[in-house]
């Protein structure tokens, strides 16, 4: 509900919160318009001091299909798009270099 200023009244809105925003890898990009990232989070052991990392996987909303696995991409979180999708791809950060792929023979 948006407060009124008691002198000026006028209507002050409050700030929408800022969207969380990962960076991470994409680790699968078969499906359409969606691509699966993995972010990789790296964190001190508070008794043994050794750097501890842990990976998880989010499902993203790729519209225009332009993601490819390799890519690393900056992702923010939005409303639930599906079961699993509650994040959208930003842009891209940096892409991966493509490699040829390799058709074996069978004889």
């Amino acid at each position: 509900m948006p407060e009124t200023n008691a002198q000026s009244g006028a209507t002050v809105q409050q700030a929408a919160g800022r969207r969380k925003e990962v960076v991470g890898e994409v680790v699968s990009s078969r499906m359409h318009k969606t691509i699966v990232v993995q972010v990789v989070r790296k964190k001190t052991h508070p008794f043994y001091k050794r750097v501890v990392s842990k990976a998880k996987k989010f499902y993203a909303h790729d519209e225009k299909n332009e993601a490819r696995v390799g890519d690393v991409v900056r992702l923010e979180e939005t409303r639930p798009l599906s079961k699993l999708k509650r994040w959208r791809l930003k842009g891209i950060v940096r892409r991966t270099a493509l490699v040829p792929e390799v058709v074996a023979e069978v004889s």
